[in-house]
C-alpha cells in the first residue's frame, strides 16, 4: 500500500507562522513585557559642617556615621558645604531631589538641623515647578540623566524625617556664639531662618520632628527645653516669627511641646503639615551624630530602618 503523505498543522514546529498570527503574538509580548520597577530611596540631608562631605557624592556618609549602617532602604547621602548660605547650596539638594524621586521612584527624607531648611527651601520655592524625570544614574557632579524627555511637577515624597531641625533657627546664631565666619550661621539666626521661605508651604508632605533634649553646655542661652544646639520651638516646628520656650510636661516653667500636630500649651501652633513625633521626656537625646549615628540622629535612623523601606 502507498505511504500516505500528511501535511503537518498549521503553525507547528518546521512550517512558518503566517504573518497576522506572528503580529498577533508579538503585541501580545509587548502588551505582557516586564515594566520598569519603581525605587523607593532613603535620602539623608546633613547640616551645618566643616564642608568635609563632597557635594553630588551620594556615597559619602561621613556627616553621620558608617555608611555600612543601616538607614532606609536604598539609602543615599545629599551632600552640600554645609559652611555655605542655604540658597547657595540649595541646587545639590534639587539634583538629588530630582534624581531619585521623580518617574516612578519615591523617597523618604531624613533631615538633621540646617537640613531642615535645606528642604524646607527647596519645596516651597521649588515643589511647584516642573521637575523632568531622571534615571537615577548620577554623573560625577551627581547629576542624573533624563528617562523619556517629560516633567512632573515636584518630587515624589513620601514623608520627612526631621531630627532636631534648625528651620526655625537657633539663638546660638542669634548670639554669636557660633563661628562667624561660616556664612550659613547668618541663615540660621531665628527671624532670618523663619522669614526664608514660607514654613507652611509643605506641598501635602508632612514633616515628622525629632525633638532632643539633652542641653548641656549652652543650655543657659537658649530658650525652653533644648539639645544643645537648637530649642524645642525650631525642632518642634513651632510657628511665628521669631523663637519662644517650650519644655516638656515636667518643667513647670514654660509651656509644654504637644506631640503631634496641635498647638503648643500657650496657643501657639505648629506649621502646617508639622507632626512632632518625638519628645525627648527622658532628656537623654544630644544634637550632633558625632560620626556614629548617634543623639537624635540615632532616633531617627532607627525610624528609617522601621518604616523607610
Amino acid at each position: 500500500m502507498p505511504a500516505v503523505s500528511v501535511a503537518p498543522p498549521r503553525n507547528s514546529p518546521g512550517v512558518p507562522m503566517r504573518f497576522p498570527v506572528r503580529a498577533a503574538l508579538a503585541g501580545a509580548a509587548l502588551l505582557f513585557a516586564p515594566q520598569a520597577l519603581a525605587t523607593n530611596y532613603t535620602l539623608w540631608i546633613h547640616g551645618k559642617n566643616s564642608g568635609g562631605t563632597k557635594q553630588g557624592n551620594y556615597a559619602d556618609f561621613s556627616a553621620w556615621g558608617p555608611a555600612s549602617t543601616a538607614a532606609g532602604v536604598n539609602k543615599k547621602a545629599v551632600n552640600w558645604d554645609g559652611r555655605q548660605r542655604i540658597g547657595g547650596q540649595n541646587a545639590y539638594i534639587r539634583d538629588a531631589l530630582d534624581c531619585y524621586c521623580t518617574g516612578d521612584n519615591w523617597c523618604y527624607i531624613a533631615v538633621h538641623s540646617a537640613g531642615n531648611l535645606q528642604i524646607g527651601y527647596a519645596l516651597a520655592l521649588y515643589g511647584g515647578s516642573a521637575r523632568y524625570k531622571k534615571n537615577a544614574i548620577p554623573n560625577s557632579s551627581g547629576v542624573c540623566g533624563n528617562t523619556d524627555g517629560k516633567t512632573q511637577t515636584g518630587w515624589n515624597i513620601k514623608w520627612v524625617n526631621v531630627a532636631s531641625g534648625a528651620a526655625g533657627g537657633s539663638e546660638l546664631a542669634d548670639m554669636g556664639e557660633w563661628a562667624v565666619k561660616d556664612p550659613i550661621v547668618s541663615d540660621l539666626v531665628t527671624t532670618t531662618a523663619r522669614a526664608m521661605y514660607n514654613h507652611n508651604t509643605t506641598r501635602g508632605i508632612r514633616f515628622n520632628m525629632f525633638a532632643g533634649a539633652k542641653g548641656t553646655v549652652y543650655s543657659g542661652l537658649l530658650p525652653g527645653q533644648d539639645d544643645d544646639a537648637v530649642s524645642y520651638h525650631s525642632t518642634g516646628g513651632v510657628s511665628g516669627s521669631a523663637g519662644g520656650a517650650y519644655c516638656n510636661p515636667s518643667d513647670w516653667f514654660c509651656n509644654d511641646l504637644t506631640t503631634g500636630t496641635t498647638a503648643c500649651e500657650g496657643g501657639r501652633a505648629k506649621w502646617t503639615n508639622h507632626f512632632v513625633k518625638f519628645r525627648d521626656d527622658g532628656e537623654s537625646h544630644g544634637h550632633g551624630a558625632n560620626g556614629k549615628w548617634e543623639g537624635i540622629v540615632g532616633k531617627v535612623r532607627a525610624d528609617m530602618v522601621t518604616n523607610a523601606k
